[in-house]
């Protein structure tokens, strides 16, 4: 990994990333509908103290411990020390959203137009407009539909002919979008050509966004940012180049460099240890809130946490999250 020779050390924060519910590109029919990237900006010390801290009040005789040891609901109180203002992360961590649903409804919208603000106004009329317009079945099955089709070199006739089924009989903003795609098959077409093309680019894969957007939030004010990983099959040598051009060369925020990126085993970095306990936990809770099922105190703790660039669509839970109230219309982090 190349480095910058200058004296930066001023300037330089190091930053150990995880994530949960990474599914790849599958955001559609899989095992979760959020995926959370924490990243977590702390000594090592500091890091081992948590962990050691943290195994003293669950006991558990786990070798290695998960969020999920946080999230039984005999260790509530551990969960609440670690995420409160005085616990040991609070200001040090952070953890990037995605709503997995909208984030693929993005994609889609992206390709009717090319005005971004536009593009998110329509994916969030989907996201809220589709099941009602087309039945819960119809509107699994389309989503199902274009997940699949940018996933895998497939046919897009079948997609299409489930859209033609679908915009028929049916009225309502959602519908007005669904009858626009037809004439957006050519576009779509030459898109997929693209994607699939080898060296073949994840674009439906949150996790270069994630950590696009990590960079971003650690490296405000100029300053130089270098990540540590855990390992993660998607992270190949080339996606991580690709990673630092896009810090590399205009237009980027003011002064942020990428200039280190290495993975590690989790179990030899307590840092990214601290980093999985914080993901897994920012999805479970998030998650719950998407489900109706939101608990006050954990995401009243969990708020501070959440970066505000998240990728989110549920108008209704943006509040409950405490995210603003256009988020879900913002342009999304990272290519593609």
């Amino acid at each position: 990994m190349r480095h910058d020779h200058h004296d930066h050390t001023d300037r330089l924060v190091e930053i150990a990333c995880d994530e949960s519910g990474s599914e790849g590109e599958k955001l559609i029919g899989g095992n979760t509908d959020v995926f959370a990237h924490a990243s977590v900006c702390l000594p090592m010390e500091s890091a081992a103290a948590c962990i050691q801290e943290a195994r003293e009040r669950i006991r558990s005789p786990a070798e290695e411990y998960k969020a999920n040891h946080f999230l039984r609901g005999k260790h509530r109180a551990v969960l609440t020390w670690l995420l409160a203002p005085t616990g040991p992360i609070h200001g040090n961590a952070g953890v990037f959203l995605t709503d997995k649903t909208f984030f693929a409804l993005s994609k889609l919208t992206g390709l009717l137009t090319d005005d971004p603000e536009t593009a998110r106004d329509l994916a969030v009329t989907l996201y809220h407009e589709g099941e009602p317009a087309f039945g819960r079945a119809g509107w699994a099955g389309f989503l199902w539909s274009f997940n699949d089709l940018v996933r895998a070199k497939i046919p897009a006739g079948p997609f299409f002919d489930l859209v033609e089924t679908l915009r028929t009989g049916a009225d309502g903003p959602a519908a007005e979008i669904m009858k626009s795609l037809p004439a957006a098959r050519p576009r779509i077409t030459e898109y997929l050509d693209g994607v699939h093309e080898p060296p073949r680019t994840p674009v439906l894969d949150p996790l270069i966004p994630a950590i696009t957007q990590a960079v971003r939030h650690w490296g405000r004010g100029g300053r130089l940012v270098s990540i540590v990983h855990d390992e993660q099959t998607a992270l190949t040598e080339e996606r991580i180049a690709e990673l630092r051009t896009l810090f590399d060369h205009p237009p980027r925020p003011s002064g942020t460099r990428l200039i280190g990126f290495r993975l590690a085993d989790s179990r030899d970095d307590a840092r990214i240890q601290v980093a999985d306990f914080l993901a897994g936990i920012a999805r479970k809770i998030t998650s719950e809130v998407l489900a109706g099922r939101a608990d006050r105190e954990l995401t009243e703790l969990i708020q501070p946490y959440i970066d505000e660039s998240s990728i989110w669509g549920s108008t209704r839970t943006l509040p409950i999250l405490g995210l603003p109230a256009g988020v879900s219309r913002r342009p999304s982090a990272g290519p593609g």
